[in-house]
């Protein structure tokens, strides 16, 4: 089976995702929910990464409308206990380790919000192009909680502890232009989905 034939049966409405000329476009595609990796979309990952065939050159995430993804799904979070809290971190930790280790040239095309876990897939991709209005954080601390899927490695080694540390510990979130100054953006693109084509 084709790849663009064996990927067609994964999509949900969550996800959706193409093939041409040997790049793979996945596209989150609830925004009227800001995008969340929620369960569903985390195991609809799973499969898109294990069924890549060795012919897809680069891997390109990005969102719909004006959101790229805001990180997992809160009310799941919320109802996680200290039995499957562990196992929850380790799937996701899982996934963007794959997607870090896939021989296909990964980016993430940031069109809006990326936030949370998000941001972890983001920095699990080798590049990151964010329109002119992307903005990241890790809004954990002002939620009480700390991302699970390897952000608290990744961020640092990307952007220095000093500008990973302010991320973390103030939640606040930065826009497009520091982002690239500091390192976590390497382009700003109107299109970050077609500048990711050709980066």
């Amino acid at each position: 089976m084709a790849a663009a034939e064996r990927l067609e049966a994964n999509e949900t409405r969550d996800v959706r995702t193409s093939v041409q000329d040997g790049v793979l476009l996945v596209q989150f595609s609830r925004p009227e929910r800001r995008n969340p990796l929620s369960s569903v979309v985390l195991k609809k990952l799973d499969e898109i990464v294990e069924n890549i065939e060795p012919d897809i050159e680069r891997v390109i995430f990005t969102g719909e409308s004006d959101v790229f993804a805001s990180g997992a799904d809160l009310k799941e979070i919320d109802s996680l206990t200290e039995e499957n809290a562990a196992a929850f971190a380790r799937r996701g930790q899982a996934l963007m380790s794959r997607i870090e280790r896939l021989e296909a040239l990964t980016i993430a095309a940031i069109n809006g919000f990326c936030f949370g876990g998000a941001l972890d897939l983001a920095l699990a991709c080798a590049r990151r192009v964010a329109s002119p209005h992307a903005s990241f954080a890790h809004p954990g601390a002002g939620l009480g909680i700390i991302t699970g899927w390897g952000g608290t490695q990744r961020l640092p080694r990307l952007i220095g502890t000093a500008n990973a540390l302010e991320m973390f510990f103030t939640a606040s979130p930065i826009d497009a232009n520091r982002a690239a100054a500091i390192g976590l953006a390497d382009q700003i693109a109107d299109d970050p989905a077609r500048a990711a084509r050709s980066i």
